[in-house]
């Protein structure tokens, strides 16, 4: 079996189990986002009184943090009731961060274990050697009254990626290329295990960048085998002891796909897709794409790794005039880390806007949302019609460094040539 079947396996009691099998398993954590409010109605609708395990559940205020409008303020104080209700151990408030980034930091993800939240990117836990996964408010309801429930075992996908990458790109760059290849439907309900060299060197944060973004394949969870900077991260904050599932060395894969990331060069994902995908140079050649706003931050664009690039870049230097640097810090550690080590003093002396540590206008709520006509280069994981903002607006995907390099020239610009 592969290592997410016997996860699978070991939370619904079976000794094996396949792709297409329909199972019943248990959760060990359940997180409920702020847009979520619903899940609360639908555990009384169905009968809840009390959730199954108060060490287990948390609800994490990150995509209206702080709430921008009467709304989410009321749905922000109905939140808080059921947890302070419930006596739950974990809640993330508005002075936290993005969900998936906040879980890490708190030790409730780990490997081997199954972690089910109402975001699609919970996808991103495969770099822990969790299976992640998103789900509706009344699955979520039914967990946070059984914790359990149902899963089809899915099939599972092999990408290998080999090689080191070139300096200035990122893995950013690597997942945005192979979204590129395999389309926005090519791993519809199945999992993606990410193997190969270049992963098994990859760092905490470039791991979660890649799993991320895996739903933007379709991918029902994403997985990779934890290396040791995995294993050390794991062991400094896990609050529960935990095992490390291994793939079966005869586990044949549905499909499999090959990358050599030596020779890859920065990329970008163009508007309206996020499979929309060219070598940058490609895109600059054919016209320049001038720019209103860059953005760094998001659950795929805003770790210290990210700022830290930025910072390098943009230091002493001055973002040109009437355009907008947003910086969105992943989470407030996060953000206490770079100011330590200067980062936000080198970004805002650059012109940057630092904003509250959440999802801020990824989603389009708050915290630098675009106007018609405007285009804006960004860290985050989306770029369809309206993601940010205006209907009109125009989006780039693209890496940190990108970001930083472009919006220093208030044009689309290679970041190789500021990072010699």
């Amino acid at each position: 079996m592969h290592a997410i079947e016997k996860i699978l396996a070991k939370n619904s009691g079976r000794t094996e189990l396949h792709a297409g099998e329909i199972v019943v398993a248990k959760v060990d954590f359940a997180e409920i986002n702020d847009l979520y409010l619903q899940t609360i109605y639908s555990f009384y609708e169905m009968g809840g009184e009390k959730v199954w395990d108060s060490e287990r559940a948390a609800f994490v205020f990150d995509h209206y943090a702080p709430a921008p409008d009467m709304k989410s303020a009321e749905n922000h104080g109905k939140m808080r009731e059921f947890a302070k209700k419930n006596h739950l151990r974990f809640h993330f408030d508005t002075n936290c961060g993005v969900c998936h980034q906040v879980m890490p930091e708190a030790g409730v993800i780990y490997p081997g274990m199954i972690v089910v939240a109402t975001d699609s990117h919970t996808t991103t836990h495969g770099a822990f050697g969790a299976m992640g996964t998103g789900c509706g408010a009344t699955d979520m309801a039914t967990i946070l009254m059984t914790g359990e429930l149902w899963f089809r075992v899915p099939e599972i996908i092999e990408i290998r990626l080999e090689g080191e990458t070139p300096k200035g790109v990122y893995p950013k760059d690597v997942i945005l290329h192979v979204l590129g290849k395999l389309k926005a439907d090519g791993a519809v309900y199945k999992a993606i295990d990410f193997t190969g060299s270049y992963v098994e060197q990859l760092g905490v944060s470039g791991r979660m960048v890649i799993c991320n973004m895996a739903v933007e394949m379709g991918a029902k969870t994403a997985y990779m085998q934890p290396n040791q900077a995995v294993l050390d991260y794991v062991a400094s904050r896990a609050i529960r002891s935990y095992e490390v599932q291994q793939t079966d060395p005869d586990f044949v894969y549905e499909e499999q796909y090959v990358f050599d990331v030596s020779d890859l060069e920065p990329q970008l994902a163009c508007p309206h897709s996020v499979d929309q995908v060219a070598p940058l140079s490609d895109v600059v050649q054919e016209k320049e794409v001038r720019l209103d706003q860059g953005y760094i931050g998001s659950c795929t664009g805003g770790r210290v790794e990210d700022l830290a690039v930025a910072a390098k870049i943009l230091d002493g230097k001055h973002i040109p005039e009437y355009t907008r640097l947003i910086v969105v810090p992943a989470s407030a550690e996060v953000m206490q880390t770079c100011m330590e080590k200067g980062y936000i003093q080198s970004l805002m002396r650059a012109g940057a806007t630092i904003t509250t540590p959440g999802c801020g206008a990824c989603l389009g709520a708050h915290e630098g949302i675009l106007a018609p006509g405007e285009t804006c280069i960004t860290t985050t994981n989306r770029n369809f019609p309206g993601r940010m903002g205006a209907v009109d607006a125009q989006i780039y995907l693209a890496s940190p460094a990108t970001v930083a390099a472009s919006i220093l020239n208030g044009r689309i610009t290679d970041p190789r040539n500021y990072l010699l």
